[in-house]
């Protein structure tokens, strides 16, 4: 088929999303498709066989556009709107897949050109949007219907969780869903440390990732605190964030007596995150808001460390009590589980190994691939039956 892939959002970053859409791409391409990739004016150009990657005007005024709902995203989906009618007119598309809330312009799309699309569901926009302000609960019902109408327009529906898959199926019940989770980011080519991290007593407890409010980094910083008066060893080593999001959590670290017990290690590259992972003695995520499961939690568990982690449905959904530790999200409640788990090497190591076990015989870059072929493949029985 010849696919229209939207993605609206910087392409490429080494972040969840666009590493996802690179991913689906490189299946795709590889499978014979042939795909045109829509983007965002920013990102590392890369180069995926089969694949054709094409980008809205850039302008200065929308540059940094990070996670989540923003103005500079919202106008960027306007450029993605004026750059797709042209194409679509040219190119004779089969199929459009469309990313996040590309899904409405494809929506538009099949209304007026009569183009099937596939509603690639990272995350519930309605949900994410209510969550991040507050003031929109008062149009709930207005959003959730907006969503719903986007699911059943759809030729059929990726979620990328098993709650995301629950919506599609409470809001549009007999719709085609495929439920293709995230994989492990781990190259076992075994890419050096360099720049190592910074110099840090031992042991090491750390967190991998964007330091946005929905991680959670406040509860991790006062569980942090928590299991340090409760007596226990050890650095919290954050790697990941922006300078200004580094900067507010060192602060808070200070205000906490915690300046010589958290280290930040700012970003590192996807390629390195194996051994950076290598290096911690646990590992955390203490996600507070959202029900998709962060990306990095399959590659936490193919690291083969053990994980503390939220017991919310962000993380039940893939982790049980078997293959890490759940807690409330509570700061005692943190701290007491990173504490018991530092001075327990026996479970620490049988946790560990649990959940690498599960990693490689449920996420693995086969399973997603397999995953994907699979769908595409209804979706093509699905549009001859038309």
């Amino acid at each position: 088929m010849k696919v229209l892939l939207l993605a609206p959002h910087p392409f490429f970053q080494d972040r969840g999303t666009p590493i996802a859409v690179r991913a689906l791409a490189g299946v795709l391409g590889e499978a014979g498709h042939r795909v045109d990739i829509l983007a965002f004016a920013e990102g590392e150009d890369v180069t995926i066989p089969g694949v054709r990657l094409m980008r809205i005007p850039r302008l200065a005024v929308l540059a940094g556009i990070r996670p989540g709902f923003s103005w500079k995203k919202l106008a960027s989906d306007g450029l993605m709107a004026a750059k797709m009618l042209p194409l679509v007119r040219r190119e004779r598309y089969d199929l459009v897949h469309a990313v996040e809330e590309s899904a409405f312009l494809a929506r538009a799309l099949k209304a007026f050109f009569g183009i099937p699309y596939v509603y690639d569901m990272d995350s519930s926009l309605a949900h994410q949007m209510m969550e991040k302000y507050g003031a929109l609960r008062a149009v709930s019902a207005f959003l959730q219907a907006s969503e719903r109408q986007a699911i059943r327009g759809s030729v059929g529906v990726i979620a990328v969780c098993r709650a995301l898959e629950d919506i599609v199926q409470a809001g549009a019940p007999g719709k085609l869903v495929a439920r293709i989770e995230d994989v492990t980011l781990i190259d076992d080519g075994g890419t050096p440390l360099v720049p190592p991290l910074p110099e840090a007593p031992r042991p090491l407890v750390m967190y991998v990732g964007n330091l946005e409010r929905y991680q959670g980094i406040d509860l991790l910083m006062d569980g942090w605190a928590e299991a340090v008066r409760g007596g226990a060893p050890g650095t919290l080593m954050i790697v990941g964030g922006t300078e200004a999001h580094i900067a507010h959590y060192r602060g808070r670290a200070q205000a906490l007596g915690l300046a010589d017990r958290v280290r930040f290690a700012g970003p590192r590259p996807v390629a390195l995150l194996g051994p950076v992972l290598d290096a911690a003695d646990v590992l955390v995520s203490p996600r507070t808001l959202g029900f998709n499961t962060p990306m990095k939690i399959y590659s936490y568990l193919d690291s083969g460390k053990p994980i503390v982690a939220t017991r919310l449905p962000t993380h039940t959904q893939v982790l049980d009590d078997a293959i890490a530790v759940l807690c409330a999200p509570e700061p005692a409640a943190f701290g007491a589980a990173l504490r018991g788990l530092l001075a327990d090497p026996a479970q620490a190591a049988r946790v560990g190994a649990a959940g690498r076990a599960r990693a490689r015989a449920e996420y693995t870059p086969e399973a997603f691939r397999r995953k994907v072929l699979a769908f595409y493949r209804a979706v093509e029985e699905k549009l001859r039956v038309r």
